[in-house]
């Protein structure tokens, strides 16, 4: 393991830190004292990063990860680069090998000719080289490139993130609020749902020296559920009857292709919670929980002495929202069937 360091006002260029996971990672490490610089895309649109931490403390710089001569001087100065670039689907240029193979690549050896100590790389659960699923070849091809560009580096793995702008409760708490029948692919997949202050946490420790140089760490929450107890417990909190439908592997793929082809017609003006694609389809054929090799090893969140936090204690304070009544709903009244 590194040896711990003192910020010491160190400047630390972090790729997406105005994103959901980058501004937690922003604050942790503004807190801790280091100078930050968040590369993004649109300056204009992060002044929300700026008052987490000291005057001056935290900059915005325009970056893209698919363009190395940007990326090099988002790097230039930088004592340690982090890169939390990541998509979900592809749409326009932003595609999974651009965005998580080649942008990967690009910052990590950005990093070792700009002589930064440390590489921190964000990847996914489920990150495989072999996987039908072009997400997941592509998390691991960026593992691979920041693992093997000549800098330290230290790779991590989250599940499914869950904070107040996550992608997996909200989405499923503004279905129920439109539909009457939740088609659900992959019911029975099971998650390990991590929370982000958890991940930033992580991540910080990571620049703090307490991550081990070349691990991969995998980042899970402390309950392992099914998509399908996952839904029913959105419905509970929401208080919202709905009917949950499991579809077989192939259905739901081809309701995917459906999907993308009407998102398409569209020009990408659907609803964002409606869209599934056919590669986020291939994804729920697995689980995305912490494997037994990373328990043993220590690469997980309490390896870092982080005891993570469990999602039942957090989503309902922002999923009220979702409640027929919203805040005003009645602790003690039945679930709702509007």
């Amino acid at each position: 393991m590194s040896e711990r360091r003192q910020p010491s006002g160190e400047l630390v260029t972090i790729f997406g830190g105005s994103g959901f996971v980058g501004r937690q990672v922003v604050q942790a490490l503004a807190k801790r004292g280091y100078r930050v610089r968040a590369a993004v895309r649109r300056p204009d649109l992060a002044g929300d990063i700026m008052p987490l931490g000291g005057v001056g403390q935290i900059t915005a710089v325009q970056a893209n990860v698919r363009n190395r001569p940007s990326v090099e001087r988002a790097v230039s100065g930088a004592h340690l680069v982090i890169n939390l670039v990541g998509i979900l689907k592809e749409a326009g240029r932003q595609r999974f090998e651009a965005v998580q193979a080649f942008g990967a690549r690009a910052t990590a050896e950005a990093a070792a000719k700009a002589g930064a100590r440390r590489f921190i790389q964000m990847s996914a659960l489920g990150a495989d080289p072999s996987s039908s699923s072009a997400y997941a070849r592509t998390k691991a091809e960026g593992e691979t490139a920041a693992l093997g560009a000549g800098v330290e580096a230290v790779v991590f793995r989250p599940s499914v993130i869950f904070g107040p702008e996550d992608q997996l409760f909200n989405r499923f708490a503004a279905l129920a609020r439109a539909l009457p029948v939740l088609p659900l692919a992959g019911a029975d997949a099971r998650f390990q749902p991590v929370f982000v202050g958890d991940v930033a946490e992580a991540i910080a420790r990571a620049v703090d020296g307490a991550a081990r140089p070349g691990a991969i760490y995998e980042l899970g929450g402390p309950q392992v559920r099914t998509l399908r107890e996952i839904v029913a417990y959105v419905l509970t909190v929401t208080r919202r009857k709905r009917l949950q439908l499991a579809l077989p592997f192939g259905v739901a793929r081809l309701q995917a292709a459906v999907i993308e082809y009407a998102d398409k017609l569209s020009l990408g003006l659907m609803p964002a919670d409606l869209v599934i694609t056919r590669d986020q389809v291939r994804l729920l054929e697995r689980d995305n929980v912490v494997s037994a090799d990373a328990e043993r090893d220590g690469r997980t969140l309490e390896g870092l002495g982080i005891q993570p936090r469990g999602y039942e204690a957090i989503v309902p304070t922002y999923l009220w929202r979702f409640r027929r009544a919203g805040q005003y709903s009645s602790q003690g009244s039945e679930i709702s069937s509007q």
